[in-house]
């Protein structure tokens, strides 16, 4: 299997068109057909649906497309790590990064440190834990920013030097914000917006035997979508202090938890990484900013 071949099976599968995938990828349509019959073939599975004007994923189809990006994505990023090998100006970084305020850190670091390597080029991936993990388990990141402390037999890391406080969005004409912080109590019985991992996770832990008691309306892996729900009137956002506008007449407050639930953040890397020469010296700038 070559990664030639998965490109052009992931345009296949992105156009839905072999004719404009073709178009795209500087080939014939019987190139093309022949080189994804000959997938097909390899693989002793059926990977598309032919119709009149189209052409659909299967279900083996669907699952070979989440590895080929995978692996597309890797190639993509070794030769690039070769290309940089001489160049002392740049290179790419590849950053998954959880929701914090405290990236201020990070973005701080990167425009000092462009200014000593101007043909710095980082990729930004978001998302929670689970998937930011994996991703940097496959190579396929550098460097990761987790709300949970990194599994030391993995990941090597550094501390950022505040926390993220818990609280709730909340429409600005609400009674709860007259409140100066949100009790258990005052949540029980409402429509409340989170994602999944904080819900059953930190918010679980905070809960403690209520948790029950608590009604999830919705999940949303971006704390911002969530206030747009939470502006509409359908819930109250549960999230970090600082990442939602609350600032007066913009519709919304943020009122804390109480108790107070914080959250420290973690810049970690894979133990057992091989830094390409642009990774190394950012880690390196990185180190002095925050240490």
């Amino acid at each position: 299997m070559e990664i030639r071949t998965l490109r052009y099976f992931l345009a296949v599968a992105r156009e839905e068109n072999m004719s404009r995938a073709a178009e795209i990828l500087h080939v014939t349509q019987p190139t093309l057909s022949k080189q994804l019959k000959s997938l097909e073939e390899e693989l002793g599975k059926k990977l598309f649906t032919r119709h009149s004007f189209s052409i659909k994923l299967t279900e083996e189809g669907i699952l070979l497309r989440s590895r080929a990006e995978d692996l597309v994505s890797m190639a993509d990023k070794i030769e690039q790590e070769f290309v940089s090998l001489d160049d002392i100006s740049g290179g790419n970084l590849y950053l998954g990064l959880a929701e914090s305020y405290q990236l201020r850190f990070l973005a701080r670091a990167i425009k000092t440190f462009k200014e000593s390597y101007p043909n710095l080029h980082y990729h930004i991936t978001s998302g929670d834990t689970e998937q930011l993990s994996e991703k940097t388990e496959k190579g396929l990141l550098d460097f990761v920013v987790l709300v949970e402390q990194p599994d030391i037999r993995k990941y090597e890391y550094i501390e950022f030097p505040q926390a993220d406080t818990w609280g709730l969005i909340i429409p600005e004409n609400d009674p709860l914000a007259k409140k100066e912080s949100i009790r258990l109590d005052d949540l029980i019985g409402l429509p409340l917006f989170c994602s999944d991992q904080a819900w059953n996770g930190d918010i679980k832990k905070w809960a403690g035997s209520r948790f029950s008691e608590l009604q999830l309306e919705g999940s949303f892996r971006l704390s911002y979508n969530g206030s747009i729900f939470t502006m509409e009137g359908l819930g109250y956002l549960l999230t970090y202090d600082h990442l939602i506008d609350t600032s007066k007449n913009n519709g919304l407050a943020f009122r804390p938890l109480s108790p107070k639930l914080e959250n420290k953040i973690y810049f970690a890397w894979n133990r057992y990484q091989a830094f390409t020469p642009i990774a190394e010296r950012f880690l390196s700038h990185l180190k002095v900013l925050v240490l």
